[in-house]
């Protein structure tokens, strides 16, 4: 499988600190807002901060612009289980691999790491209707944190069965039938995320209809969103950081239907960062398909994005540097001020921006 290249555009200027924050506990969401469309818009097309309600977002679209949506799907990727010495163990399922034998990439949450070929009892195991992970390797990966697996069945049949919705770590409860719904999209195609395409879950049904009778046209690229969207940055110098990679495909009907966008002079709207970064990859690698490792920071030129639709960020993460290169990391503080002084609700389950692309930061 072929790679999209690396981006390390850091701008000299920008260092980890730049991006710091201090948040106040009580702004992130630990639940959804009663319904999609009904979180908080704050929009930054403008100097001034606007405040409005997601189902308005038809407003701040024209028509002839092209929402692109990540129709990934959430697996319920972790699972619970014990050592055949009974310490107890879990598993993050990170990657189903291809082909028929049953094998996944996950993460392993442990006291003491058990030896390759050792035999791991899931959900009770075989006898309690449950089934058992064989541990194959370290999987190399970037960070050194992933494990090789073959399951005794079908690895999505288990996990749907056995497994529980992957919450992100800022979400403090465990995960209901509430979760298994919302934090899912309505649109979810392709199963194979460990997290949420965030943004994209301010969508229902009806606001879709909204758009699709403004004139806007919808299309689709899947980006299979991996734990290390939570991977904490760990060098003050962003040059240094090591991206971790996510599986993306692009496909023909979408390439087709940015070309046209492009020919009407419409605008390419991306609904989430993990959007961004497909589009993004493949305009540089000519990939329609592989894996991405792409960094966007300050300085980044885009060229595909026009305007982003995406939640408020973790202080100090990637996705604060892909916003600030985007709109402007200036505008970005200001924004995240005046969302916290108006006390919006953050991460996965919170509001969510609305970010037109500084001229600056890309060309056609």
């Amino acid at each position: 499988m072929t790679t999209a290249p690396t981006a390390h555009t850091a701008a000299p200027a920008h260092t980890l600190s730049d991006f710091d924050f201090d948040l106040p506990p009580a702004l992130i969401a630990q639940h959804p807002a009663p319904e999609r469309s009904a979180s908080r818009l704050l929009d930054g097309s403008g100097p001034t901060p606007v405040d409005r309600i997601f189902r308005e977002l038809p407003d701040l679209l024209q028509p002839g612009d092209l929402l692109v949506f990540n129709d990934t799907q959430v697996i319920k990727a972790r699972l619970f289980g014990e050592k055949s010495s009974g310490g107890k163990l879990e598993l993050l399922v990170e990657r189903v691999l291809p082909g028929a034998g049953h094998e996944v990439v996950a993460h392993m949450k442990v006291s003491k790491k058990p030896l390759p070929g050792a035999v791991l009892y899931m959900a009770g195991g075989p006898r309690q209707g449950g089934f058992t992970a064989t541990l194959l390797e370290r999987w190399p990966d970037e960070q050194g944190a992933l494990f090789r697996f073959r399951f005794s069945g079908e690895p999505h049949a288990l996990m749907q069965r056995h497994g529980h919705v992957p919450l992100p770590p800022y979400i403090t409860h465990t995960d209901t039938a509430e979760d298994e719904r919302r934090y899912q999209t309505v649109f979810a195609r392709h199963p194979g995320a460990v997290a949420a395409p965030t943004a994209a879950l301010h969508f229902d049904e009806a606001l879709l209809a909204q758009i699709e009778a403004r004139g806007v046209a919808r299309a689709s690229v899947t980006l299979h969103v991996g734990a290390g969207t939570f991977q904490p940055v760990k060098t003050e110098h962003l040059h240094e950081h090591t991206m971790h990679s996510e599986w993306y495909n692009v496909p023909e009907a979408t390439i087709r239907a940015l070309a046209d966008c492009r020919a009407r002079g419409g605008r390419v709207v991306a609904v989430g960062t993990t959007t961004v970064r497909t589009l993004e990859s493949w305009a540089r690698s000519g990939q329609t398909t592989g894996d991405t490792d792409i960094f966007i920071t300050p300085g980044f030129q885009f060229k595909v994005v026009d305007a982003l639709i995406t939640n408020f960020h973790l202080p100090k993460s990637t996705l604060m540097m892909l916003v600030s290169a985007l709109a402007g990391y200036d505008h970005i503080r200001r924004l995240y001020a005046h969302a916290i002084a108006k006390q919006y609700r953050f991460f996965s389950y919170g509001d969510a921006m609305w970010l037109p692309r500084t001229p600056t930061s890309g060309q056609r």
